[in-house]
C-alpha cells in the first residue's frame, strides 16, 4: 500500500487520533499524516471531508472521507482482515466495544 491511498487528517493530542493510529500501526499500513490547526483554522479538506462535526480524526482512503474514530477503526479492520483488531470470541469482542465506548463519553477534548 502506498502513502497516497491513506491520508489521515490528525492531531497530535487527541486520544481518538490515536485509536486510529493504533490500528493502522497493528495492520502494518503506511499513511500519510496531515496536522490540523484547530485552534487556529481548520484546513479546507477537513471541512469538506467532515463536515458536521469539523473535527478529527478524518481517514481518507482513496479520497473517500471516514469519520469517527470507532467507525475508522472498524472500517480498517474490515477492509485489511489480518490481523484482526478484536478478539475471536464473542464476549471479548463486546469487552473491547464497552471500553471504546467508555472512552468516547469519559474523555473530552
Amino acid at each position: 500500500m502506498s502513502k497516497e491511498d491513506l491520508l489521515l487528517l490528525d492531531f497530535w493530542v487527541s486520544p481518538f487520533c490515536m485509536r486510529v493510529k493504533i490500528a493502522l500501526a497493528e495492520k502494518g499500513l503506511n499513511y500519510e499524516s496531515k496536522e490540523e490547526d484547530l485552534f487556529g483554522g481548520k484546513s479546507e479538506l477537513l471541512l469538506k471531508s467532515n463536515p458536521v462535526y469539523q473535527k478529527v480524526p478524518v481517514l481518507l482512503h482513496n479520497g473517500k472521507p471516514l469519520n469517527e474514530s470507532t467507525i475508522i477503526v472498524g472500517y480498517i479492520d474490515e477492509k485489511w482482515p489480518s490481523p484482526p483488531l478484536l478478539p475471536a470470541c464473542a464476549y471479548g469482542r463486546s469487552q473491547a466495544r464497552f471500553w471504546a465506548d467508555y472512552i468516547d463519553k469519559k474523555v473530552g477534548f
